[in-house]
């Protein structure tokens, strides 16, 4: 049954939201930005990374969120280290699971503990060009048309159910910091989008498709302007 969230909820009833991240997290700050502003009604309770001079965390001194250091290399090997990143999610009542440039893939302990409530932002159009430098792929590719998607993370690289996607004109001259710098724009409209469809519990999965109680407009973002330069 779908429930759409109306007014303004406490905070103990709000969605308790966990950040993984490696770099400068612009795409956390986005999603700060939007809680800030209110249009996405949620607590931002933690960020974890695995970096320790990752920019991100000068982002949580600033908003004062509170930010974990932890190192695979610290742990004896990869479950354990997810497993850890598990406890401290469940121990802060994480319900939702963001990665916003975390560098790694995601190991199975953590995607059991949160099924269908790990989120990711990949910086192409879904399923095509996987993996590490999306934008070089489709640059290098000669794509008319590139982007990004929003999608739930399973054990596969950028394998599992599509939220939402958004679209960019790909040009014969782009580099990939060109092309990046187009979709990166993007990146900062659906992800927090998609965060706030999940708040408000207006996304469901069936099979590997993600049905999105709203709007075609709030299903996803598609048909780029070529003024988008």
């Amino acid at each position: 049954m779908w429930e759409k969230a109306k007014g303004v909820l406490s905070m103990s009833d709000m969605l308790h939201i966990g950040v993984l991240a490696s770099g400068r997290g612009s795409n956390f700050q986005s999603i700060i930005d939007n809680i800030e502003s209110g249009q996405i009604q949620a607590v931002m309770s933690v960020l974890i990374t695995d970096n320790p001079d990752a920019y991100a965390i000068e982002r949580c001194r600033k908003h004062n969120i509170e930010s974990l250091v932890l190192k695979p290399g610290d742990f004896h090997n990869s479950n354990s280290y997810y497993a850890h990143i598990a406890d401290e999610l469940i121990q802060r009542e994480v319900g939702l699971v963001v990665l916003a440039g975390f560098m790694r893939v995601v190991g199975k302990a953590l995607i059991d503990t949160f099924p269908n409530r790990i989120m990711n932002i990949h910086p192409a159009l879904l399923p095509s060009f996987p993996g590490l430098h999306g934008q070089k792929q489709a640059a290098d590719y000669g794509v008319k048309i590139a982007g990004c998607t929003v999608h739930f993370v399973d054990e596969g690289v950028d394998t599992g159910p599509i939220i939402m996607q958004a679209a960019v004109p790909a040009y014969h001259d782009d580099t990939e910091d060109s092309l990046a710098e187009r979709i990166l724009r993007k990146e900062h409209m659906i992800f927090p989008n998609a965060i706030r469809l999940f708040t408000e519990n207006r996304i469901k999965v069936e099979g590997r498709k993600v049905i999105v109680n709203g709007t075609r407009e709030e299903q996803s973002i598609i048909n780029p302007l070529t003024t988008d330069k």
